[in-house]
């Protein structure tokens, strides 16, 4: 696998307008840390961009002004919030359902997908209005599945998947991608062939949470591996690994839709898969579709999620749920491989900077930690190749088809979504 990447360098710092989605949500969340969770009811950023925190008592919202953020008086604590999700989790498990602490409208928002049966959302119903009025149920289209199939094709017997984000142990190089993807052995190639071996899945956490590690054959990600392809040649240099905020813009970018934007709509979401629960995902109203799974979501050059699942496309509009990326390297031991701060090289410091992550570079063969469509061949001919049962297994023939139809579907749109990226950080794009 072509793991090189030719990356140019950002413009003058000085051209290069700052952004404060960073700081304003470090601010925010220092201060739920500082006063605790039986004061506050988390933060999110304002319309404004700063940041605002939910309090219980003027004392503490005296407190908030004075660190620069708005304040919020609320009914219920966070303390009180937790209490109703603990109550949620130790109901009996309902396939298609999720839930999260809504912390602008101080509820615990309860949503069921078109799976779960009338006698199942009243016994939900029932556990809702027996922890209290806060507790909102809402029913939503479509079903909530793992997001399943890639960005950049990562093959194997157990399915199509796309790489993440690049980390390293500091002796050997990985991709982060979901853990849905593949059980420990998984091995993965870069062609329909498998003649292109990648790596082999050599850790996996899921259900719980959906993250998991392949190792690369040889063990080196090779140059160019803190670049993300965002389409059309371009791509984004990751800088560090942060945590997002609610309200914050974000963007994902995955191979059956492009590359997406949207903002952060709670933290700590619990999804009831059908294989199983997994719990401390980011819910997002960015649009994902099969075929988007494992791919890198980031802002301002900081990787914040992998993809992990969801329902709707990127038709109608849907909800994406993200792997957060500090939870998995943490659990993993591994650190994220980045952008060294002069530019010159890879680093493996996490602490992002906000003016010089903007940047749109020309990534040339994306690394396997990119998200990339599939290029070099048309259409009719990767179909033909795929159709061969000498070249792959029956259960990728299904998967590869479609991709093949929606990448020439979405084409327009992705193109939409990356005029909107390059406008978002035009002093920027290269």
């Amino acid at each position: 696998m072509v793991t090189r990447a030719v990356a140019s360098e950002p413009p003058d710092a000085s051209a290069v307008p700052r952004t404060y989605a960073a700081s304003a949500a470090g601010t925010g969340s220092d201060l739920v840390s500082r006063l605790g969770t039986s004061r506050t009811a988390g933060s999110w950023l304002g319309a404004d961009g700063k940041p605002v925190v939910a309090v219980t008592d003027e004392e503490a919202a005296a407190e908030v002004r004075k660190a620069g953020a708005e304040a919020k008086m609320v009914d219920r604590s966070m303390d009180e919030l937790k209490s109703a999700t603990s109550t949620l989790r130790s109901a009996p498990r309902v396939t298609g359902t999720a839930w999260v602490m809504d912390y602008r409208s101080n509820q615990v928002v309860v949503r069921g997908d078109s799976t779960v049966s009338a006698t199942d959302w009243s016994r939900m119903t029932q556990v809702a209005e027996d922890i209290g009025g806060f507790v909102r149920m809402e029913r939503t289209e479509g079903t909530f599945t793992a997001r399943l199939n890639g960005a950049l094709p990562l093959l194997s017997t157990a399915g199509r998947c796309s790489a993440g984000f690049n980390v390293t142990d500091g002796q050997r190089d990985f991709i982060l991608t979901a853990g849905h993807c593949g059980p420990n052995g998984s091995v993965w190639f870069a062609d329909n062939r498998g003649s292109q071996q990648i790596g082999e899945t050599v850790q996996q956490n899921f259900p719980g949470g959906d993250f998991s590690l392949v190792e690369y054959t040889g063990g080196d990600a090779g140059s160019g591996a803190d670049v993300v392809s965002i389409g059309d040649g371009k791509g984004v240099r990751i800088t560090g690994a942060a945590d997002p905020a609610v309200g914050q813009r974000v963007f994902r970018s995955g191979s059956t839709s492009g590359l997406r934007d949207g903002e952060v709509t709670a933290l700590n979401a619990t999804v009831n898969y059908p294989e199983g629960t997994v719990t401390g995902l980011i819910e997002t109203n960015v649009c994902a579709e099969p075929g988007d799974s494992g791919g890198p979501m980031f802002s301002e050059g900081v990787a914040l999620g992998v993809t992990s699942g969801g329902s709707g496309d990127c038709n109608a509009g849907g909800t994406t749920f993200f792997q957060p990326v500090t939870k998995a390297l943490a659990a993993l031991n591994v650190k994220l491989l980045v952008a060294a701060q002069n530019g010159s090289g890879q680093g493996a410091s996490p602490a992002p900077s906000a003016s010089a992550t903007q940047s749109a570079i020309s990534p040339g063969d994306a690394s396997p930690g990119s998200s990339a469509s599939v290029n070099g061949t048309d259409a009719s001919t990767l179909l033909s190749r795929l159709a061969d049962p000498k070249n792959v297994g029956p259960g990728l023939l299904v998967v590869a088809g479609s991709l093949v139809a929606l990448v020439a579907t979405r084409f327009i749109r992705a193109e939409q979504d990356r005029k909107r990226y390059r406008r978002y950080y035009s002093a920027t794009w290269g």
